[in-house]
Formats: C-alpha cells, sequence, structure tokens
C-alpha cells in the first residue's frame, strides 16, 4: 500500500504566526493585537474577532490594522520565503522519512499572493531551503478535504480543526490536528469525529514514523491507536 500523506504549511511547519506579528509591531509599534492566524484560519476568524474586539480596541480599528498588516504582506516581494520553520528539522525529517517508507508527499496551502514569484514558487523554494529536494506543492483555494480526495491522501497533517473536519467528511484520509497547547474542548471535539491529535509536527511525525516501521499494510490502524483514531 502507497501511503500518501499530506501536510499544512503555515502552523504546521513554517512559523507564519510570528511574521505576521513582526508585520504589525512594524507598521503600528507597541504590542501586538490582532490574532496572527495561518491564511486559511484568517477568513474562519474575521467574524468573531470583529465582534469582539482585542485590547480595548474597536472592531473598525481591528479590521483596519488586520488590511494593513495583510496590505504589506502583499506588497514584500517572495514574503513566503522569509518564515522560519516551526521545527528546524521537520522538513528534512520528512523528507528522509519519505525516502525510508516509500512515502508519497504533498504539501497543501492556501496561501495569498505576494509580490515577486508565485506562491507555487515561494513554498517550494522554502521547502528546499529546509532540506526536501522536489517538493509537490499544491496552492488551492476551495475545500482540503476536496484536496485531500483527489489527491488519495492516506494522512493529512493540519493545524485548523476545520480543514481536519473538511478531510474527514469529504475524502478517506485521516486527518492529524497539531494542538500546540492542551485545549480538551478541542481534543474532546477531535476524538469524537475520529480526527488524531498532536502537540507538534515533531509528535505527528514520531507517531507516523514508529507505525511506518512495523508491517506498513496496517499503517492506519497502529497510527489509529497512537494519535486518538480508535
Amino acid at each position: 500500500m502507497t501511503v500518501r500523506i499530506g501536510f499544512d504549511m503555515d502552523g504546521v511547519l513554517a512559523d507564519f504566526a510570528t511574521a505576521f506579528r513582526d508585520v504589525e509591531m512594524r507598521l503600528f509599534g507597541g504590542t501586538p493585537t490582532v490574532a496572527a492566524e495561518a491564511p486559511e484560519v484568517e477568513a474562519q476568524q474575521e467574524e468573531a474577532q470583529a465582534a469582539s474586539g482585542s485590547a480595548g480596541q474597536s472592531p473598525r480599528e481591528m479590521r483596519r490594522r488586520r488590511d494593513a498588516v495583510w496590505n504589506a504582506i502583499h506588497r514584500t516581494p517572495d514574503f513566503w520565503t522569509t518564515l522560519q520553520p516551526l521545527d528546524p528539522g521537520a522538513v528534512r525529517r520528512i523528507h528522509a522519512l519519505m525516502i525510508r517508507y516509500r512515502w508519497e508527499v504533498f504539501f497543501i496551502t492556501q496561501r495569498p499572493a505576494t509580490e515577486g514569484q508565485t506562491v507555487q514558487r515561494q513554498t517550494q523554494r522554502w521547502l528546499v531551503g529546509q532540506g526536501f529536494d522536489l517538493p509537490s506543492v499544491l496552492v488551492i483555494s476551495g475545500s482540503r478535504g476536496a484536496a485531500a480526495g483527489a489527491l488519495r491522501l492516506t494522512v493529512h497533517i493540519d493545524d485548523s480543526a476545520q480543514n481536519c473536519l473538511d478531510v474527514a467528511s469529504e475524502s478517506r484520509a485521516r486527518p492529524l490536528l497539531i494542538v500546540p497547547e492542551p485545549d480538551a474542548v478541542t481534543e474532546a471535539s477531535a476524538k469524537r469525529l475520529k480526527i488524531g491529535v498532536a502537540r507538534s509536527i515533531g509528535e505527528a511525525l514520531d507517531a507516523l514514523e514508529q507505525r511506518a516501521s512495523g508491517v506498513r499494510p496496517s499503517l492506519l490502524n497502529r497510527l489509529s491507536k497512537i494519535v486518538g483514531w480508535d
């Protein structure tokens, strides 16, 4: 059985949140106040954030700051090549595991365009710089579940609960949600929906590697036990 694994980029491999906060501080100074969500999560969170505000700011001010940050990102040449990795060794490790276990690996993102090269080309350059040669990068605008189904993924790793839910409901892939900090509500919901949970990309790769080192056709059944799918 060929194992096909999809990896989200921002919040899983690349540290978009820090880059977003750095842009906000450069524009406005002081303490960042706008939630630095990954591109695909940004649209999902806007309505709730606008309704509540943050740090005493009005929804209008929050939206103005958010728009200013995104406009600066759009105007930055090759912005997506400048992000730092969340785990400096993760991409190189994914590459090594792919070679060892003959996985087919895809990097999937909904990043918006910026000045400079295309999002796909920027993302490919970043991955090569992190130690992954010949990366397959898909830039999509629709459902992550539809992409997982079209790619016939076995496993998809993401930091967005909505993306994982889409994968679970629209494909045969098993979603694995990255939840960096303990969150009882999110983790209970994920378990109920048969969505695995890991604290980091390192922990997710540990699970994949431990199970892949056994009998490979039973990878999904074994992986289910370690990440809570059973």
